[in-house]
């Protein structure tokens, strides 16, 4: 039962149509969420509808809370070893990102009923429920693994771009604060100008008047340019990365379940499951897979008594029929 269950919860990696269905209802359910919490700003929409959408915050709550306590219980049956420990591995999975969220996003319900107090701000909590719809994004998954893995990378980006903004704010306080005392009252205050102007936005409320004030404005623009997109250029690189890595992946398992020549039913799952995992579309899927085809029906080795390449038709491949002699093997000469 525990295992059947994490099998439900645990989203694209069973075909099952009950778990489809459960995918389906939890995500339309996350998402009307999300809408109702932008609609219940507007006042007279809430005025109108309020009982409609107190009745829907009770039952996603309920559902929600539910669907916690199974993943809580069930995390045991998690392929990741971290987990399987029945108290410390329940434990552990309810400090994991996706399991704080799924309680964060339930907790201002309970506080308000518990301590009876409107407590509008935690309500607006419930929008992080949007989040929770990455564990039914496998893009998102990737970007996410993107982050783990060039975070460290990045965070030197942007630690010298914190550098650069901080002794760009301190010049321009010191060019600019007696001409303008209000503006650059303090580096504190420079610092929204610094900000403004390194990202390129440059809303033009605050602009340096001295000379050597706009020197440094014009030093910190053109170098900004280029710090600025840094953090860009790391993620853009690291996404094709990932991406290549996972075609990687594919196609070993390709060559693997191809390695007779057949695919039976269970590499046919496998090979699936792994699409999903992966985030792979079908068309992705179908390229590398014809591909691995193309690559078992015709291997080459060194004739013995020649020396010459020959190529060799398995005999028994993807393809039969292909092969002269009803499927037998048969060494064929390179150059004729």
């Amino acid at each position: 039962m525990r295992k059947r269950i994490f099998l439900l919860l645990d989203a694209g990696h069973t075909e099952e149509p009950l778990a489809r269905f459960v995918d389906i209802f939890l995500i339309t359910l996350i998402s009307l969420n999300v809408i109702a919490v932008v609609f219940e700003s507007m006042p007279d929409v809430y005025a109108a509808y309020g009982r409609w959408f107190d009745a829907f915050e009770v039952f996603s709550v309920i559902v929600f809370t539910v669907e916690y306590g199974l993943r809580v219980w069930s995390a045991v049956e998690s392929r990741n070893p971290r987990y399987k420990a029945p108290v410390r591995g329940r434990l552990r999975f309810m400090l994991s990102p996706l399991a704080l969220i799924d309680l964060i996003v339930i907790l201002p319900f309970f506080l308000s009923s518990l301590i009876g107090a409107d407590l509008r701000m935690l309500r607006a909590l419930r929008l992080l429920r949007a989040f929770r719809l990455t564990r039914y994004a496998n893009s998102m998954n990737l970007l996410l693994q993107v982050l783990r893995d060039e975070g460290p990378i990045i965070s030197a980006a942007l630690f010298v771009l914190l550098m650069m903004i901080s002794v760009a704010a301190s010049v321009t306080y010191l060019a600019e604060h007696e001409a303008q005392p209000e503006a650059f009252a303090s580096i504190p205050h420079a610092l929204w100008w610094a900000v403004v102007t390194m990202t390129t936005i440059g809303y033009g409320d605050v602009v340096p008047q001295t000379l050597i004030g706009r020197i440094c404005a014009s030093v910190i623009g053109i170098i900004s340019v280029g710090m600025v997109a840094l953090p860009a250029g790391i993620l853009a690189s690291g996404f094709n990365e990932a991406l290549h890595q996972r075609r990687k992946k594919y196609e070993r398992l390709v060559d693997d379940v191809l390695e007779d020549g057949v695919i039976d039913a269970d590499e046919h799952r496998e090979l699936h499951q792994l699409q999903e995992e992966l985030g792979m579309t079908q068309r992705e899927a179908a390229a590398i897979l014809k591909a691995g085809y193309r690559k078992v029906s015709m291997k080459t080795e060194i004739c013995a008594q020649c020396g010459k390449t020959v190529f060799i038709a398995p005999a028994a491949g993807p393809n039969p029929d292909d092969a002269p002699d009803g499927g037998t093997s048969k060494r064929v000469s390179k150059f004729g």
